[in-house]
């Protein structure tokens, strides 16, 4: 049975599967409709801005500040400061649609990349892995760091696009040329707008500190591997591999988690400081196995005493088996003690602090072998509320972190695993799988409303962006007035920040891929060679978990890379069906004489094209909407009918405990 459940768990978890995992997870957080909804909206606030700028003309340069502007070239002429956003909007659209389809065709090249470097790490020769990997390794950073440098080109141009808009509603502002609620709401998007610029400096400082942690966090990863094998009891080779699968699970969510942080700044930067406990949050399937390893000497759900005694005391050597999780609880609290206060951490280190007393408990009655119900019931229960916590405590990383909760098992594991025999593991690995099982369909739920909302969020702004655009159409040249021109150039402020923070968003991923696979070259590799100098006599050794390492590294950064290369498709096919004719309409208007009748016909011509973008691309937000309901459930119904079914029938109150738990750790953290 357990051998069925682990084949069906591994060929539930094939690249392609996950691939298509991380997509569906990370759809509300890193969705390409966010980088499509505002852009034609953004054409045609430019296009009005043009049609504004053949209005009368005026100075914003009664009260310049002491040392010039900055960004607006014309403060004389009102009129030249709207066509020079203008121009500068044009130039921003034409960079950006040049920079996808450059990334889209780089991004391809990775899964090609990814397949050859597997197929070295695969090889025994060490001398052949040690010699070939890294040219692999390294053509996949040449193509995330060429990536950032057209991901950064189009948030400069888009960030001058700003600054100038900023510039020129400040100047209208020091010329005092309007008053009240107007004047008011302007200094608010300004303000927003600085925030945002705030925002994404400290996004980079949360990025560099997470990848700093990431690299210490893969040094440590060996160290706790030789730590946890050298001190493994004869026999326990399962339960090291448990343990070890926590390690990777742990490089695993790390990196998923600093994917989901750069998705979402603003949470991460919040009252709730998330970011620095993804590294505990990581440590979660780690203190789950070891947690997990209790249930091997007793029945947490029997009411009598039922602790095996016997399996629990190792008469040889006169040592209490659970010694060695206790190492490894202890093992963690060092950890947590090096890392920022958190609830998280908090959390984690209740749990280590559970879980060493109750290995003391075990370790001073193992020898007699023998505990009067009352004090046996009390550690049974013990053991009980601390399974419970740990499964809430995994499943709020899983939330947070965005990791599947069925896994992939590096190849090197799951073929060492394959030999091993599991007399007893059957029931033990059951759980496991059900608990994994409902974890995803908590997981998937939760996207599914995580993704809504989004829904929601677009539309919204969606129409708030198009009731100016009405509102401003529907004005006649000789009634618009300075209060509505500064109206619209807000609501542009507004509309160009938001495409902006998509393409920082861009930039990050590039940064986190090209980090991840240095970290591979100058870590990973350095371990593996030097385990690969050694021989030891475990058949899952050194050399083997540097390999797995190494696989889940590469397999995460391509699997960025494929998601990546989602969103340029995407932008790519849209922007050429649907934008750049209206970019270039929009720079042939700018050119245009605007007392000759060409020019309204032009106007009226780009309006509608702007409409008709409008239209199409929340068509296709809606199929894609409607495709990501069908691969959820399609996930769950897979996973349902290749392992839900195989596994035996469970009592129906472990069905609702396990039900309880996972809940528990998906609602709201605070």
């Amino acid at each position: 049975m357990d051998s069925e459940i682990s084949k069906s768990i591994q060929g539930l978890t094939t690249a392609e599967d996950m691939k298509n995992h991380t997509k569906i997870v990370m759809q509300p957080y890193a969705n390409w409709e966010e980088y499509l909804t505002p852009a034609p909206l953004s054409i045609a606030l430019l296009g009005e801005l043009v049609f504004i700028s053949s209005a009368t003309d005026f100075s914003v340069n009664k009260n310049p500040p002491k040392d010039g502007y900055k960004f607006i070239r014309y403060p004389e002429s009102f009129r030249a400061c709207l066509m020079q956003v203008c121009n500068s909007g044009w130039w921003a659209f034409l960079v950006a649609h040049k920079s996808m389809d450059q990334i889209r065709l780089h991004t391809s090249q990775v899964p090609d990349y990814m397949k050859a470097a597997v197929r070295i790490l695969f090889q025994d020769d060490n001398e052949v892995v040690n010699a070939h990997l890294p040219d692999q390794l390294n053509n996949i950073t040449v193509v995330a760091e060429e990536c950032v440098k057209l991901s950064e080109g189009a948030v400069k141009h888009f960030t001058d696009v700003i600054n100038i808009i900023q510039e020129l509603l400040e100047a209208c502002i020091n010329a005092q040329s309007f008053y009240g609620e107007e004047l008011e709401a302007m200094n608010k998007k300004i303000e927003e707008s600085k925030l945002r610029m705030q925002s994404a400096l400290e996004s980079k400082k949360i990025f560099e500190k997470t990848m700093s942690a990431m690299e210490k966090q893969m040094d440590r990863a060996h160290v706790d591997y030789k730590k946890a094998m050298d001190s493994l009891p004869s026999g326990w080779e399962m339960v090291g591999m448990d343990v070890v699968s926590g390690l990777t699970q742990s490089i695993t969510g790390l990196l998923n988690g600093l994917a989901t942080a750069i998705s979402q700044p603003a949470l991460f930067s919040g009252k709730i400081k998330m970011i620095d406990a993804i590294n505990v949050f990581s440590k979660s399937a780690t203190i789950l196995n070891c947690v997990q390893t209790f249930h091997n000497f007793m029945n947490v759900k029997s009411e009598v005493n039922d602790i095996d005694w016997t399996n629990l005391y190792d008469q040889k050597n006169k040592t209490t088996k659970t010694d060695f999780v206790a190492k490894q609880f202890e093992g963690l609290n060092e950890i947590f003690k090096e890392t920022p206060d958190s609830d998280a951490k908090t959390q984690a280190q209740e749990m280590c602090n559970k879980g060493l007393e109750i290995c003391t408990e075990l370790a001073k009655y193992a020898p007699e072998g023998k505990l009067d119900k009352d004090k046996s019931t009390q550690i049974i229960q013990m053991v009980s509320n601390l399974t419970k916590s740990a499964r809430s405590f995994d499943s709020k990383s899983k939330e947070v972190t965005n990791s599947p909760a069925i896994s992939q098992k590096p190849p090197m594991m799951f073929k060492e695993e394959q030999k091993l025999e599991r007399p007893t593991a059957s029931q033990r690995a059951s759980g496991k799988a059900r608990f994994a099982i409902e974890q995803t369909r908590a997981q998937l739920d939760k996207t599914r409303d995580d993704y809504n909302k989004c829904m929601e969020n677009l539309e919204k702004n969606r129409k708030e962006l198009t009731d100016i655009l009405v509102t401003m159409r529907n004005c006649e040249l000789k009634e618009i007035d300075f209060k509505t021109t500064i109206a619209i150039l807000t609501k542009g402020l507004d509309a160009m920040g938001r495409v902006k923070e998509q393409w920082e968003k861009m930039v990050l991923f590039f940064q986190m891929i090209s980090n991840t696979v240095k970290i591979s070259l100058s870590t990973t590799l350095k371990n593996f060679v030097s385990a690969s100098e050694k021989t030891q006599l475990r058949s899952y050794n050194a050399k083997l978990f540097s390999k797995d390492v190494l696989y889940l590294q590469v397999f995460q950064a391509s699997n960025l890379a494929n998601l990546v290369n989602m969103i340029s498709g995407t932008y790519t096919d849209i922007s050429n069906k649907y934008l750049m004719d209206r970019v270039s309409s929009l720079g042939k208007l700018v050119a245009m004489d605007k007392t000759k009748p060409e020019f309204e016909t032009e106007r009226k011509q780009l309006q509608n094209s702007c409409d008709e973008a409008q239209s199409e691309i929340l068509k296709l937000v809606l199929k894609n909407k409607q495709e990501y309901e069908q691969k959820s459930t399609a996930r769950l119904e897979r996973i349902d009918r290749e392992l839900l079914a195989i596994l035996p029938t469970a009592p129906p109150e472990e069905i609702k405990s396990i039900q309880e738990d996972v809940k528990a750790g998906f609602s709201e953290y605070v």
